[in-house]
């Protein structure tokens, strides 16, 4: 049955709900290098590493909160109040940042920011798939990749240039201004949304939970949540840290680290791109299994790469699987989960990918003392062998299990715009 054609997909919201994150997440990433260069100046690697605490940690433990919230109290509730609040905290903050030079500021900026965040994250993967079904869903949340692939590459420099031309209070106010955007593209998207009717005897601290529940009660979102939590887990040292260490070693000059990673982001945007038009043409298996296996393959071979130019060769056609993988993953994830726990679901989705890197870095350095940088590389290839098997899996199970008595939690939104 063509689920696309009993709901029209409203692709002026989608559109809208793009730009709108395609706005805050180049003002996040902006804000983020000069958060942490202004940390530098002020207190060094010490002060850093107490500003990325407290952005990550609270935003990691809020993202399971945030999805019983989402759950409870729907997307549009929960997104334009955490909306609202961080443009007021980083209006409040660039006006504190412009009269005092002082790390504690940025550092209570950060908690609250990351507080906000972790509460409006699951909320946010709610959306696309209230607003596209069937095969639609992968082409959304393909387009919705490549605002995250652009995000990173034009917000970096945009940092810098805001910190060079001005002082951090700068990158707060256009941090400010990219969230009313956002603010205003959720009051579009959201429009006509109603609240869940409540639970009888439901709590938040209850709920908060659900997403444990439904890995432990579901065996396609459990296969798929182990499939994006090993391909993190083998993606994040080799990125973060080996890649910088592999180039030192073998004396290519810290500019080949930025050649590889920006082939990377390069081919990761291409196929985003490519996915965004034709995603629902290209059967699951492939862009589930076979680009999972590419990707394991590829990680592999990177580490064995004797020059500049056949490492950036290998990095772009990694970054080519990855465009199709993660939305797939992403795509697999939200149908199978309940409607009406698809908060909680896309919490614990979002922690397989934010709560792994620190694990990733920690335990793949520690091995890298004992085994070396390109064996443990290799080892990390081999782990991520693990996601294209557990795809495997997850696709033999049975693509939904609506829980008994249980209804959506939104009505869907109208499709025409």
């Amino acid at each position: 049955m063509d689920t696309t054609a009993q709901h029209p997909v409203p692709w002026g919201r989608v559109g809208s709900l793009v730009g709108g994150q395609a706005a805050v997440q180049l003002g996040s990433f902006a804000l983020l290098i000069a958060m942490n260069w202004t940390a530098v100046q002020l207190g060094g690697t010490g002060a850093v590493t107490l500003l990325m605490l407290a952005a990550t940690v609270p935003r990691a433990l809020m993202l399971i909160f945030g999805g019983a919230v989402a759950d409870t109290l729907g997307p549009r509730f929960v997104l334009l109040r955490t909306t609202t609040a961080r443009v007021a905290l980083l209006a409040a903050g660039a006006v504190i940042t412009a009269t005092t030079e002082s790390l504690w500021p940025l550092v209570v900026i950060a908690l609250i920011e990351g507080v906000l965040l972790g509460l409006a994250g699951p909320a946010s993967g709610v959306l696309l798939p209230m607003l596209a079904r069937g095969d639609q869903l992968a082409r959304a949340n393909s387009l919705y990749a490549m605002v995250l692939r652009v995000a990173p590459i034009l917000g970096a420099p945009a940092g810098a240039f805001l910190i060079s031309v001005g002082e951090l209070w700068l990158a707060l106010a256009a941090g400010a201004v990219t969230g009313v955007i956002w603010l205003g593209c959720l009051l579009h998207v959201t429009h006509g949304f109603r609240r869940p009717e409540p639970e009888p005897g439901a709590s938040l601290m209850k709920r908060s939970g659900d997403g444990f529940r439904l890995l432990a009660g579901h065996p396609r979102l459990r296969w798929m949540f182990l499939a994006s939590l090993s391909l993190d887990m083998a993606f994040s040292w080799p990125a973060e840290v080996a890649l910088p260490l592999l180039v030192s070693e073998r004396g290519w000059g810290v500019g080949a680290v930025g050649v590889v990673l920006a082939a990377f982001s390069v081919g990761a945007l291409g196929s985003s791109a490519l996915g965004a038009v034709l995603a629902h043409r290209i059967p699951m298996y492939v862009r589930l299994v076979v680009t999972g296996a590419g990707l394991a393959a590829g990680i592999l071979v990177m580490a064995l790469m004797p020059s500049v130019m056949s490492l950036t060769a290998v990095a772009a056609a990694v970054g080519l699987l990855s465009g199709l993988n993660g939305p797939a993953i992403v795509t697999l994830y939200q149908e199978a989960a309940p409607e009406e726990r698809m908060g909680a679901a896309m919490s614990t989705l979002a922690l397989a990918g934010i709560g792994t890197a620190p694990i990733s870095i920690a335990v793949f350095s520690s091995l890298s003392l004992v085994l070396g940088v390109q064996t443990t590389w290799l080892l990390c290839g081999t782990i991520a062998f693990v996601s294209p098997l557990a795809a495997v899996l997850a696709l033999r199970h049975p693509a939904r299990v609506r829980e008994p008595g249980q209804q959506a939690a939104e009505a869907p939104v109208p499709a025409a715009v």
